[in-house]
């Protein structure tokens, strides 16, 4: 029980992402159609992050689920950055990885 909203917000996640930027590959797309298309898919995305949100509460904190839906996020993002979009990956944003790196341990961390 205690993975099930993780592995639930990584594939909400997935479907997040693809709404969001997936649309960036169709730059003459007309607007209105992608703002449907992603509306479609961010569908997906709620049923996933919401019961991941509502499981999770049992056993995480809300910061907890938060720290943990930004660094799944930027896992997701990083990866569909490369290999759809074929943006590269540089220094900063390892950094940027880094630091979220230390939100979450701070986040889990009981001082």
């Amino acid at each position: 029980m205690r993975f099930l909203p993780i592995v639930l917000l990584g594939f909400s996640n997935v479907f997040m992402t693809f709404a969001w930027y997936g649309q960036l590959r169709y730059p003459n797309t007309p607007l209105w159609l992608l703002v449907l298309v992603s509306w479609g898919i961010a569908f997906f995305e709620y049923c996933l992050a919401v019961p991941a949100n509502h499981f999770g509460y049992r056993i995480y904190s809300a910061a907890q689920l938060k720290t943990m839906q930004e660094v799944i996020t930027l896992a997701v993002f990083a990866v569909f950055s490369v290999t759809y979009l074929g943006e590269a990956l540089k220094w900063n944003h390892f950094v940027a990885f880094g630091f979220l790196g230390l939100a979450a341990f701070f986040a889990f961390n009981k001082w």
